[in-house]
């Protein structure tokens, strides 16, 4: 009976029970399951296909079976259990409901006697502080109305007395008693409403008016405006006078200092009148020297008058920078035809040391521009323009070939005071400017004729290839130049010096460098190959001697330093020049001149080089190669090539030394002019036999040899060819030998012959093809055929115009370079 009552809750559970999504999902994470049957969307036509995909898998049909009734088996025992367990559920929740709801009541009975009882015990509380507050409260006020009246009393008082010490100049005692009231007066601006306050502070007000008037009348007394005589010695009324006007408006302070300064620079403003004789540039000295004078004067007479924090040294040292650029400006203006640069640097350089003397003397707090700024100072260098530079203490500015020769002075930060009279000098820069630009001038011309004189530099291996002595000496004087203008002006006038430097740049590299380079009979766009194709039999281009190869690798090496230190130039122009002209500043353009000195000078080792194996290719390309009867050394025109490598490259390296990158772009220059130049000579060489191609192939690879070491010939110290020049020499041989290899083919049959040039050359074209076969011998009827096969087995059409001269190689591999290599060390001997 039991078990039929629970079959029929199941059979109605599972009739009603219908999960939501979100409950299925609740379900899932907390009970998670792999097992297909748990899923919400169960499938059980894919669940049967899943145990039996197959018709085999039927076969433990019954073994599946008997565990799908085990499992439904032990389901319903749980179930059975789980519903048995739940019988009782409803009588024990209903038990413990009305207990929890007792529980509630009773706590909430305790919580509303502890209520009110909490507000009893405040009510308590209040009545027994409420007599405490109101005698705080009444303390308080009683407190501050005491405080208040004493304040009040002092304040009267305190009035009083600073009336009474004011008409007797009691200074000592009213700095004191001011400051005392002033204080006092702060607490009653709250109560200014009330009469007698008010009229109090009118009292301090009227008082201190009286005591700025009186103080300033006393000052115009002791020291008045008329007439530059003055009074003995320091006042003690108005030592103290000057603490009163400390404590009052800074008006009144202000007044004091101006009138004063006035005063005491009045004598100065009559000394040096424009009219004047020592107001001119010449006698500049006596400006400082008579500041200086006064400078000591104040220091023994006023020096205790006024207070420490005033700075009345550094005020009337200022003022006097302040007006003597004035009076320097104006008469300068007016006499402007009268500056000479001798006498302006004079004066610029009396006027920074100054300056300089200034900055040791005193802080610049009274300045605007405040504290000294720092400056970095560059690292230890060769180079000109990362030495130390003198500071504001200038050297002898003069313009003396001798001062190059001078030591440095180190460098030292710059002081606030620079400029402050300097300045003034600023727009009569252009006489600087001028006089620059006439001394560089000069300076060019007598490189030039220092040349011409001393001739071009002797051959010396050793020490070959080096700077020109006028280069460094253009650089050091450059670097002179920049700090002088530096230290006059970082504006205008640095743009200004800087177009100078551009100008004398390009005429030296223009006049010294280009214009000392040897001249040579081929064009100044460097050799070309149609050229050489078109020069007449046994033509011989004049060689340079040795002494002109040690200038052109003199001249290559200055361009090189010229170069970098303009790159030098441009950087420290940068850094000197105001910051809103770095725009400005470019050298670009000049460094490109050096940079095109550099590269002719390189065209012109190669072209003189290259010309000087001219003679050994057309001499190879008259040879009857037809007519070779057996392969011997290597033949006479290989031997002048070799002979005139050995000449030149040793000389050319030790000179370039120093610049080892420019020797390396000789040799691959070198290599470029010559390995086509080589194969087009090859090409000219027809017919030729196969004995004659065996031989030709022999002088090929001694060339070849010869060029892989091209850069190290003839060296004690053996050093590896850069892999950059050992590519394009490895390429453009190995294209000669191939050629050669195909001349010495046989070409029967045809396409044999085709699908090897073709495999050998991948570069070949038509025009290639052609010269191959003229090469061979082959008559004109039995090219056409030939050609006509060879369009036919191209794979591709040739990518490169088909031009005279192509050169575009794929480099053979290190193991077919050997096996070449092997291949032709047979053939070799086997000749011989």
């Amino acid at each position: 009976m039991m078990e039929e009552e629970e079959l029929e809750f199941v059979e109605e559970l599972e009739a009603v029970l219908q999960l939501t999504p979100e409950v299925q999902l609740a379900i899932e994470q907390v009970f998670p399951s792999q097992d297909p049957l748990d899923r919400a969307d169960f499938n059980a036509v894919e669940y049967i296909n899943a145990l039996f995909p197959t018709e085999q898998s039927l076969a433990n049909i019954d073994e599946v079976v008997n565990k799908i009734r085990l499992k439904i088996r032990r389901l319903d025992d749980n179930i059975r259990t789980v519903v048995r367990g739940q019988t009782n559920v409803g009588q024990d929740g209903r038990h413990a409901l009305e207990e929890a709801q007792k529980a509630i009541q009773q706590l909430f009975g305790k919580i509303k006697d502890i209520k009110d009882k909490a507000e009893k015990s405040e009510q308590m509380v209040k009545e027994i502080t409420r007599d405490i507050k109101q005698l705080d409260h009444a303390k308080r006020h009683l407190t501050t109305s005491i405080t208040t009246l004493n304040h009040l009393h002092m304040l009267a008082g305190g009035v009083d007395s600073l009336e009474a010490m004011t008409r007797r100049r009691q200074y000592g005692e009213v700095a004191n008693l001011l400051q005392g009231v002033v204080n006092v007066l702060e607490h009653f601006h709250k109560y200014m409403g009330i009469p007698q306050i008010r009229q109090l502070s009118e009292r301090v007000k009227a008082a201190q008016t009286e005591l700025g008037q009186q103080i300033l009348a006393d000052f115009e007394e002791a020291f008045p405006s008329q007439g530059t005589k003055r009074p003995g010695g320091p006042s003690n009324v108005l030592r103290d006078a000057c603490l009163v006007a400390n404590v009052l408006e800074p008006r009144i302070k202000q007044e004091i200092v101006k009138k004063f300064i006035k005063q005491h620079l009045s004598e100065y403003l009559v000394l040096f009148q424009e009219n004047q004789d020592v107001a001119w540039l010449d006698k500049i000295d006596r400006r400082y020297a008579w500041i200086k004078r006064q400078l000591v004067d104040y220091e023994e007479k006023y020096g205790r008058m006024f207070p420490h924090e005033w700075y009345m040294t550094e005020r009337i040292a200022v003022e006097f920078c302040h007006v003597t650029r004035v009076e320097l400006a104006k008469i300068m203006r007016t006499r402007a035809k009268e500056i000479e640069v001798k006498l302006l640097l004079f004066a610029i350089q009396r006027t920074t040391n100054f300056e300089g003397l200034l900055a040791k003397r005193f802080s610049g707090c009274t300045l605007s521009d405040g504290a000294p700024k720092k400056v970095e100072v560059p690292p230890p260098s060769t180079n000109p323009f990362l030495e130390d530079e003198p500071g504001p203490e200038m050297e002898e500015l003069t313009m003396d070939k001798g001062d190059l020769d001078q030591p440095k002075k180190p460098k030292v930060p710059e002081n606030p005071f620079h400029g402050i009279i300097s300045k003034c000098f600023e727009p009569h820069l252009y006489v600087y400017i001028e006089s620059q630009d006439k001394n560089l001038g000069e300076l060019i011309e007598r490189f030039v004729a220092d040349f011409k004189a001393q001739g071009p530099p002797k051959p010396n291996t050793d020490e070959g290839g080096a700077v020109l002595p006028s280069c460094a000496d253009l650089f050091v004087y450059y670097k002179k130049c920049m700090v002088q203008c530096s230290q006059l002006s970082t504006g205008e006038p640095m743009i200004a010096l800087t177009t100078i430097f551009q100008k004398y740049l390009r005429e030296y590299a223009w006049k010294i460098l280009s214009g000392n380079l040897p001249k040579t009979t081929s064009t100044s766009g460097g050799l070309t190959i149609s050229s050489l194709l078109k020069e007449k039999e046994g033509s011989e281009v004049a060689k340079f001697t040795l002494e002109e190869l040690c200038l052109i690798c003199s001249i290559l090496s200055t361009a090189e330093y010229c170069l970098a230190t303009t790159q030098q130039l441009e950087e420290k122009l940068k850094e000197k020049v105001d910051a809103s002209l770095i725009e400005r500043i470019n050298l670009t353009g000049e460094m490109d001149t050096f940079s095109t000195v550099i590269s002719n000078s390189i065209q012109l080792l190669v072209q003189d080089l290259d010309a000087a194996c001219d003679p050994a290719l057309t001499a190879m390309s008259k040879m009857q190669w037809q007519n070779v009867e057996h392969v011997g050394d290597q033949s006479p025109y290989v031997t002048s090539v070799i002979l005139h490598i050995k000449q030149n490259v040793p000389i050319i390296r030790d000179n370039l030394a120093s610049t080892r990158k420019y020797f390396t772009q000789f040799c691959i220059k070198f290599a470029n002019s010559f390995i086509p130049k080589f194969i087009n000579h090859l090409f000219k060489c027809k017919p030729i036999s196969m004995v004659g191609a065996e031989q030709l192939l022999l002088d090929t690879h001694s060339l070849k040899m010869v060029l892989l070491d091209l850069p190290s010939i003839g060296s004690q110290v053996v050093r590896k060819a850069p892999a950059s020049y050992t590519k394009i020499v490895v390429k453009g041989m190995t294209r000669a030998e191939m050629i050669l290899k195909v001349v010495m083919a046989p070409h029967e049959p045809l396409v044999v012959f085709v699908d090897n040039l073709i495999k050998l050359l991948t570069d070949c074209n038509t025009e290639t093809f052609q010269k191959i076969l003229d090469m061979k011998g082959l008559k004109r009827s039995e090219q056409s055929s030939m050609l006509e096969l060879f369009r036919q087995r191209l794979p591709t059409p040739p990518s490169a115009s088909e031009g005279t001269g192509s050169t575009s190689l794929t480099a053979p591999t290190p193991e077919q370079e050997s096996s070449r290599i092997r291949k032709l060390e047979k053939l070799i001997k086997k000749r011989l």
